[in-house]
């Protein structure tokens, strides 16, 4: 199924999501990679704030190149989201609504997503500089010191993305694959 959304995202519209949904998601969305995603733990355990409130909000794990002239960013294709993974939990126990990455999570995540009624979406890796093209504005709101880890706030039109992991924890990995193993439909 094919649908357009808007970010930040509701719980409403993720429940509606299923594994294997090709989804174009237009509107507000973060950045944060390993480093970021550190430096946001430390700040949490120091009793403080984060830059940005992750309630209903997504967070894309990429690391842009530089911005060619007249470009808001560089190729901007995902990351492998389990780098991040000993992080999440806590960030989707504090609401966040959806992640962008590539490659498989651990149960722990899965858990919380399912908890949380949360749900993770894949980028095609390796498609960065078609990706970028979805990007109409990128902003670094926090962490400036962390280069291309530092967290950005984009505005998207578009930005497709699959389902993977949806909200009652169908994984798309794992259906996939035994899709693939019984020889599908025959």
């Amino acid at each position: 199924m094919e649908q357009h959304i808007q970010a930040p995202v509701t719980r409403e519209k993720i429940e509606n999501l299923k594994a294997g949904d090709y989804i174009y998601l237009s509107g507000t969305i973060y950045t944060a990679r390993d480093a970021a995603h550190k430096r946001m733990q430390e700040t949490l355990d120091q009793g403080k704030e984060l830059p940005f409130s992750v309630k209903g909000n997504v967070i894309y794990y990429m690391g842009p190149s530089p911005a060619r002239q007249g470009r808001p960013i560089g190729s901007a294709g995902p990351t492998t989201a389990s780098r991040m993974d000993r992080y999440t939990p806590t960030l989707l126990d504090m609401g966040l609504g959806a992640m962008i990455g590539k490659g498989k999570r651990s149960q722990e995540v899965i858990d919380a997503i399912i908890r949380n009624k949360a749900v993770y979406f894949a980028a095609i890796g390796g498609a960065g500089a078609i990706l970028s093209k979805c990007i109409l504005s990128s902003e670094v709101i926090a962490y400036e010191d962390l280069g291309t880890e530092a967290i950005r706030r984009l505005e998207v039109k578009n930005l497709p993305v699959v389902v993977v992991i949806d909200s009652q924890g169908n994984n798309l990995y794992e259906t996939a694959i035994l899709e693939f193993c019984t020889g599908g439909n025959k």
